[in-house]
């Protein structure tokens, strides 16, 4: 009876040891999956020419199941907000009316007063502002932590969400390529606000010819080139 017991002891045991082994090794592979998936986001961020699509799609699945899946989709969601100005700004960026401001199209389209151009450049700028402050906003330690407060995670996950995924947030405030590129698009928005100006105060005195704009004197043609010229 007693070998009995301990036969059937001894099975128990090699169950549990079995079940304990089998949730370590389903954990370190969902830890794998979520790393490889970011892995693959973040060389999608950082190519050259950025497929917005494909990152979105990234953000809006999951590869992870039980405790990494609520890592995974509270790290995305982080990342989509943070993303959200990034690409709005890059909507502004690629937008046709943007770079058709100081072309001879819009110039007869709505000069001589440029109303809907001087609007146009006034929300932009704003924008822009708007959309580099919130961005980053994004980038403390604090808000990123937000997205996995009260998901009733225990420590080693919120941990891992910490130290692995979101890492030392102070480096990435830090760099201010963003700021400088948003900086630059804004300042030359500033001169092709000084450019329309310009045109405004001298509607009678420049007409387009042949897709050119001509004006009526050497000096206000020479004024025009160095404005643009601060441009380029």
């Amino acid at each position: 009876m007693k070998k009995k017991i301990l036969i059937g002891v001894g099975l128990f045991l090699v169950l549990i040891i079995g079940v304990i082994g089998y949730i370590v090794v389903s954990d370190l592979k969902q830890e794998e999956k979520l790393k490889d998936e970011l892995e693959e986001l973040n060389m999608l961020v950082n190519e050259e020419n950025i497929d917005i699509d494909k990152v979105k799609e990234m953000l809006n699945r999951t590869v992870t199941t039980g405790d990494y899946k609520v890592v995974e989709e509270s790290f995305k969601e982080y990342l989509s907000d943070t993303f959200d100005s990034i690409f709005q700004m890059m909507d502004i960026l690629n937008s046709d009316k943007l770079v058709s401001i100081l072309t001879a199209e819009n110039y007869q389209n709505d000069g001589p007063n440029f109303t809907e151009t001087k609007a146009y450049i006034t929300e932009i700028k704003t924008k822009l502002e708007e959309l580099k402050n919130s961005y980053y906003s994004f980038l403390t330690e604090e808000k990123a932590m937000s997205y996995i407060e009260n998901k009733g995670l225990d420590s080693y996950y919120v941990g891992l969400y910490k130290d692995e995924y979101v890492g030392d947030m102070e480096n990435v405030s830090e760099d201010k390529t963003v700021e400088d590129s948003v900086n630059q698009i804004i300042e030359i928005l500033n001169v092709s606000e000084e450019v329309i100006n310009f045109l405004s105060e001298n509607s009678s005195s420049w007409h387009i010819e042949d897709n050119v704009i001509v004006f009526d004197t050497d000096e206000l043609s020479n004024m025009y080139t160095e404005l643009i010229n601060k441009i380029q």
